[in-house]
């Protein structure tokens, strides 16, 4: 039987390289259910290849305008964000692609976890904002949560069969593991001299080395808070402490992530920086599938390179870190601020040093109020979200990040 897909995303980067590994395998799976916010155009075309049995746009607009265009076919057009946790916890599917980029992914990340579906994690910012509300959703459902971002992907990989079971509430030392190390490869301005990182552009930061990414994350991958969200995946996904977790500059990519072990062996998981092998891997779990990613040649690997991440170079690396232990209200928080400053950068209304600038301010302000605070509901954390959100675009106004 093939597995039934709702894919949340559908015409991002993620949904985009899922739906080309599905293309190549028409038989292993059934696509009924895409979602996007207001692209009608790329949906039009989606669901008239792919056929599903619902289409939902965030934008009731965008909404109204597909349902027009799809008027000869079968697909069910559905408009707002009720619409998208409906989908993606009704029993049409039962695999979910979470690609939704930021905080709008959380409710319908959420939704299929609540339903008992197979998860596929590609929106870090579930965790970031939920951490242990959507763990303890995810174990109570028997939902299965599988990780699509490479450095998540590639830890669950090199980790033993009994861990990957039990993602959430594992017990890394119980499993012999030492440590894991969260590479990354520190982004376009690795080797930009520090006075010279406040005048980079958007279109600068966009300008990824090795990754073909959306704008968003292209800008926190330039920031490196994109590997300090990982970060904070890392800790809920494999439940591990401070000690056990690692970040490592791996300019090449080619390593995404490794995990070492206490007889002093570390396996790390190589392949080329394209994301249909974890997609792929993910899809198809625990078997393999081909996803259209050429082997790696080593013949044409002239040296790969490692460093410490530099805390003057990445703040929002660094705070992302700190934020992880302070509990879930300031990695809820942080997720917010950033969310805001990384759309004014993009907009040409603060510059890139403002980012982290930002972020730290509206953390700070939230901290005496919050940082007691028990966030035991969707209800508690969205509402901080909210909150969040409105101080950084107040701060903004006031100057507070320029």
């Amino acid at each position: 039987m093939p597995r039934k897909l709702c894919i949340l995303g559908a015409t991002g980067s993620i949904g985009l390289s899922t739906l080309a590994i599905v293309r190549a395998h028409p038989q292993a799976f059934d696509v009924v259910a895409l979602t996007a916010h207001r692209n009608v155009a790329q949906m039009r075309e989606l669901c008239e290849e792919f056929q599903p049995q619902f289409a939902v746009m965030a934008d009731e607009q965008a909404a109204q305008a597909l349902r027009a265009e799809l008027s000869t076919l079968r697909t069910q057009v559905l408009a707002g964000r009720e619409a998208l946790a409906e989908v993606a916890g009704n029993g049409a599917s039962d695999t979910v692609m979470a690609a939704i980029v930021g905080g709008a992914g959380l409710v319908p990340t959420l939704a299929a976890v609540h339903a008992g579906k197979r998860v596929l994690l590609a929106n870090k910012e579930a965790l970031v904002m939920s951490g242990q509300l959507f763990i303890d959703a995810a174990r109570a459902s028997g939902a299965q949560i599988l990780p699509v971002d490479s450095e998540h992907n590639a830890i669950f990989q090199c980790l033993p069969n009994d861990v990957q079971q039990q993602l959430g509430y594992c017990d890394l030392k119980a499993a012999g593991v030492h440590k894991i190390l969260l590479t990354g490869s520190g982004g376009p301005f690795r080797e930009l001299p520090l006075s010279e990182l406040a005048q980079q552009t958007p279109a600068a930061a966009c300008a990824h080395p090795n990754w073909d990414m959306g704008q968003k994350i292209s800008v926190d991958s330039a920031t490196m808070m994109n590997k300090g969200l990982e970060y904070i995946e890392a800790r809920w996904l494999f439940n591990c402490s401070a000690e056990q977790i690692e970040v490592v500059l791996h300019p090449q990519s080619v390593i995404h992530s490794m995990v070492s072990f206490d007889d002093g062996s570390v396996l790390a998981q190589m392949g080329q920086p394209d994301m249909r092998t974890p997609i792929a891997h993910c899809l198809s779990y625990p078997e393999r599938i081909q996803s259209g990613v050429a082997p790696l040649d080593f013949m044409q690997l002239n040296q790969l390179t490692f460093a410490a991440a530099d805390a003057a170079r990445y703040p929002c690396l660094a705070l992302a870190m700190e934020c992880c232990w302070l509990g879930q209200w300031a990695t809820t928080a942080l997720n917010a601020a950033n969310e805001v400053a990384v759309a004014h950068f993009l907009a040409h209304d603060i510059g890139f040093t403002a980012i982290a600038e930002l972020c730290q301010t509206v953390v700070a302000q939230l901290a005496p109020r919050y940082q007691d605070a028990a966030l035991a509901d969707i209800d508690a954390i969205l509402a901080l979200d909210a909150e969040a959100r409105k101080n950084a675009e107040a701060a903004i106004q006031q100057g507070v990040a320029c």
